[in-house]
């Protein structure tokens, strides 16, 4: 931006502001929500349950299939937001 468009758009710099911070928040939610550790967590936990004999093989091979699945689509959702920020 030149000198004269600054000086044109000051009046717009507070709206501006606003909408920079709301981006951040954003940002900050989404990288909150797509957070891949909580599934790696569920993941550690079932593999202690099947070890200790809590949980059956079965159950734990369909239940590791959907986290599995889960992991893999928010690591792609974090990827993205890394190449946005």
């Amino acid at each position: 931006m030149g000198l004269l468009t600054n000086i044109l758009t000051l009046p717009l710099a507070p709206v501006r502001g606003t909408v920079w911070v709301l981006d951040q928040v954003l940002l900050t939610a989404e990288r909150e929500y797509y957070d891949p550790e909580p599934v790696r967590e569920e993941l550690r936990h079932m593999e202690r349950q099947l070890l200790d004999g809590s949980m059956t093989p079965e159950e734990f091979d369909r239940r590791e299939d959907d986290l599995l699945d889960r992991l893999e689509w928010l690591e792609a959702h974090q990827q993205r937001l890394r190449t946005y920020s």
